[in-house]
């Protein structure tokens, strides 16, 4: 029995082979399968049910029950949550709930027509400047999610005849953003500078426009882009670039105005930032910043914008009263940055690997072995404890990890426990392999 579960688990770590295979490409005169039966859904169907037939919870169907903050209740148990964005602790602050409630009473739950079409209300208009001049640059438009955000802005501002280059852990939004324009795309190793540099000195010439796309804060590692090295590079060969601030906006820098704010720079040595509200700003959805002509050109063309309903007012008000209490409690930012390293430096003291981690509230642990960080969730949940797995093929095998989302509202007992907890379960289950 043990060791068939062993051997289910590590299927676990196996792509869905029809994803790739040739022959689901191959042009076929039979008639194609129902939906609900193509071969990728029902090999990925295979692969999840061993979670309930070898007795190990499945991380990914579980439902929390309460707000997702320092806890969470997930089957009517409170447990040490690690597995959400709530930053700040700006979701379920009171504040920022009577102003989504306060909305609906006025607007109702829905803007109910695309902002050019009807749907534009004072509140888009009043969240926008806010960004704006919290940012330091001149406009700013929101869109309805953040990961269309990228997706459309990308897929209108760039064309077949532009190159973006991009870092190689860059988010899924803005690769397929990249695919929509159809521009040539390379990638460049992790936060090497110096590699981009060398890629647009022998690029850079052969095309129109030149795209430099990367993130404040990654989410799979937890590091910190040096951005004042992309631009030294974007600025000498005549590049945009593109800073992806999902998960550093309201994060990074001593007032949490990103990472702009981080390293002391100008907002306007970067063409485009952008951000999503549903991190550190308690809600959903996504912006683009900058100069008011690039703005303003989204806004009456980007069809991710011109043809999708507007942020609904609940949402709105809800970050743009999360933007100001940012402003007005810059002590949750003092306290996620003390939280922050104190998980880290915890997480070093007991041996764990961490990776690049640093600087952020993102950490994490890698296991270096799929099935390892499975069990590895599944041992700290039934301890009370969520942080999800991240396996193949999400991550290469060897990076197999979990991921920890420390927020402002941590306490240093629940940190000092998670971390103890992971370490001694991590020793124990190396110690009884399958």
């Amino acid at each position: 029995m043990e060791e068939k579960r062993a051997r289910a688990l590590r299927l676990l770590d196996n792509r869905a082979e029809s994803s790739s295979d040739e022959s689901d490409c191959a042009p076929s005169t039979a008639a194609a399968p129902p939906l609900d039966q193509i071969p990728a859904y029902l090999a990925l169907k295979q692969r999840l049910g061993y979670f309930d037939r070898f007795g190990l919870d499945n991380p990914f169907r579980r439902t929390h029950e309460d707000l997702s903050a320092n806890r969470t209740t997930v089957n009517g148990r409170s447990c040490i949550n690690f597995s959400g964005y709530n930053y700040l602790g700006l979701s379920g602050h009171p504040e920022v709930s009577a102003a989504a409630r306060n909305a609906i009473d006025r607007y109702g739950t829905s803007a109910s027509a695309s902002r050019l079409a009807g749907g534009q209300i004072p509140l888009h208009l009043e969240l926008e400047h806010e960004i704006a001049q919290t940012l330091g640059v001149e406009q700013c438009v929101t869109f309805a999610s953040g990961y269309s955000t990228n997706v459309t802005t990308l897929g209108h501002l760039f064309g077949p005849k532009d190159l973006v280059v991009h870092d190689s852990l860059i988010h899924r939004s803005i690769l397929t953003g990249c695919q929509l324009a159809g521009a040539r795309r390379l990638r460049f190793p992790h936060n090497d500078w110096q590699a981009l540099d060398r890629i647009l000195s022998e690029q850079r010439r052969n095309f129109r426009y030149a795209a430099v796309l990367i993130e404040g804060v990654y989410s799979m590692d937890g590091d910190i882009a040096d951005l004042p090295k992309f631009i030294a590079v974007k600025k000498r060969h005549k590049a945009f670039l593109m800073v992806d601030e999902a998960h550093s906006f309201g994060v990074l820098g001593p007032r949490g105005f990103g990472v702009i704010d981080h390293f002391d720079l100008k907002p306007n040595d970067v063409e485009i930032w952008m951000g999503t509200l549903s991190k550190a700003l308690a809600s959903s959805g996504g912006y683009i910043a900058g100069k008011a002509g690039m703005v303003e050109y989204l806004r009456l063309t980007a069809p991710g914008f011109v043809f999708a309903a507007a942020m609904s007012p609940p949402n709105t008000a809800a970050a743009l009263t999360a933007v100001r209490v940012l402003k007005s409690e810059p002590q949750r930012v003092a306290r996620l940055h003390e939280r922050s390293q104190l998980f880290l430096d915890l997480a070093k003291t007991h041996d764990l690997a961490t990776g690049t981690s640093g600087g952020s509230p993102i950490v994490p642990v890698i296991t270096g072995d799929s099935e390892l960080a499975v069990r590895l969730s599944d041992e700290l949940f039934k301890q009370g404890i969520v942080a999800q797995p991240i396996v193949h093929p999400a991550v290469e095998h060897s990076a197999a990890r979990l991921r920890f989302f420390v927020n402002a509202l941590h306490t240093e007992q629940e940190i000092r426990t998670t971390v103890e907890a992971t370490a001694m379960s991590m020793l124990r289950l190396r110690q009884s392999p399958l």
